[in-house]
């Protein structure tokens, strides 16, 4: 399957958008280190939201424990999900097509596919998983994967469609694989409470026997 094969002419779709948006970036010096930092490291704040999440559902009952400790795999399933949807549609990454562009990050290898957007689908599939542990959490991690996919952009990474496809997957991935994660792994917290894991799953005294 040679580039672009599904995608048929990414550039075509928004890649005018592309443009503007480097431009806006190259015009915007003042934003170019904030928006690289995140863009590359920005994942970690949802490991922060992680913890606060796992904190959180100490104080609840196993089934938001279940829905906490599913985030971290929900990202990975959410990534190797979008990792083979990539395969499928080999999208060349917007640098190659336009390579006068305003880029803040180096371009890629050719290998590395554009679409979907793999920072944007693992952040949004941890804000959906969040938003079943929290709601004033999950909203935050919303917005904070928000940005993080405009961050894709900004930086000369992704076409704009490519972050909106890694939202929709994202979403749709990480809403099922939470809820199945949260219904199959709650019977196992609620005995793993019982031993000498409770004091991470739990704050509550240990029930006795």
């Amino acid at each position: 399957m040679t580039s672009d094969t599904l995608s048929l002419d990414p550039a075509g779709i928004d890649g005018s958008w592309y443009v503007d948006m480097t431009r806006f970036a190259r015009d915007t010096s003042w934003l170019n280190t904030p928006m690289t930092v995140y863009s590359g490291v920005g994942v970690g704040l949802f490991v922060v939201f992680m913890v606060i999440g796992w904190w959180l559902a100490r104080k609840r009952d196993a089934s938001a424990m279940a829905a906490a400790l599913a985030v971290p795999f929900v990202a990975i399933i959410a990534y190797a999900v979008n990792d083979a949807v990539k395969l499928i549609f080999s999208e060349r990454r917007p640098c190659y097509r336009f390579p006068t562009a305003f880029l803040l990050e180096k371009c890629p290898a050719p290998d590395d596919y554009s679409f979907p957007s793999n920072h944007t689908v693992v952040v949004f599939a941890m804000a959906v998983a969040l938003l079943a542990v929290n709601r004033r959490l999950g909203i935050w991690a919303f917005v904070a994967a928000a940005v993080m996919g405009i961050s894709r952009v900004y930086v000369g990474a992704h076409y704009p469609h490519d972050v909106l496809a890694g939202a929709i997957v994202g979403t749709v991935v990480g809403y099922f694989a939470a809820m199945l994660l949260r219904r199959y792994g709650t019977s196992l917290v609620s005995k793993l409470s019982n031993g000498p894991l409770h004091p991470v799953l739990s704050a509550d005294a240990p029930a006795r026997r």
